[in-house]
């Protein structure tokens, strides 16, 4: 009779992203932000950071999961240009 099999850890990195990518990207947001009040005319610098983690994530899903995962890549490009869109059709808004 044979041991049983520890559960193993689920893989972070099957959504496409690995797994330091959002941690890095809300750090480096947060001493950006704690920049922003020390100094308030560069905290826009800050927001623009954190707005921009999950763009720069899709934009990553997109590209290096290409060869892997062609579905989640083709969503994450279908998310970046739903989020162009907006961005577009907001400009004819006001």
């Amino acid at each position: 009779m044979s041991a049983p099999l520890p559960p193993q850890k689920p893989d972070t990195e099957l959504a496409g992203l690995p797994a330091w990518l959002y941690p890095l990207g809300f750090w480096v947001g947060v001493v950006l932000l704690a920049g922003g009040v020390l100094l308030p005319e560069y905290a826009w610098v800050g927001v623009v950071w954190i707005a921009s983690v999950p763009v720069l994530a899709a934009l990553w899903v997109a590209l290096a999961g290409w060869r892997v995962d062609r579905r989640l890549s083709v969503a994450a490009v279908l998310a970046l240009a739903g989020l162009a869109l907006v961005v577009v059709v907001r400009q004819f808004i006001g």
